[in-house]
């Protein structure tokens, strides 16, 4: 998924103007993407002189410690209204098992786009 960097968007509108479904717009001089209508074609991150769209891979580390920064909160959610320790250990396992659970999900949907590709 697309994401703009507002350190780098110098809105210049070259990204407006070649965005074939038109829905990135102008606020505060900072291009803006509605990622509701993206078809994720990629023209706007090609098209920027700035490099200033980006992709959503450079914020997996702050995903990562979103994560781990949930989790916590569970666990000490559980260890607060179960009164024990050994409950936030079954919180930090259930969450185990969820991220396991994405993980497998991302692979096998991979796996049915990687059999959408044409030779």
């Amino acid at each position: 998924m697309p994401w703009v960097d507002k350190n780098r968007c110098t809105g210049c509108g070259i990204c407006l103007e070649e965005c074939p479904v038109g829905i990135i717009l102008m606020e505060n001089e900072t291009a803006k993407i509605n990622m509701d209508g993206c078809i994720r074609c990629g023209k706007c991150h090609d098209i920027c002189p700035e490099e200033a769209v980006r992709h959503d891979s450079e914020k997996i580390p702050d995903e990562v410690k979103a994560n781990v920064i949930e989790t916590k909160k569970f666990m000490d959610a559980c260890a607060k209204y179960l009164g024990h320790s050994k409950e936030r250990q079954k919180c930090l396992n259930r969450m185990i098992k969820h991220f396991k659970k994405e993980k497998v999900v991302a692979e096998k949907t991979i796996e049915e786009l990687e059999s959408l590709r044409v030779n």
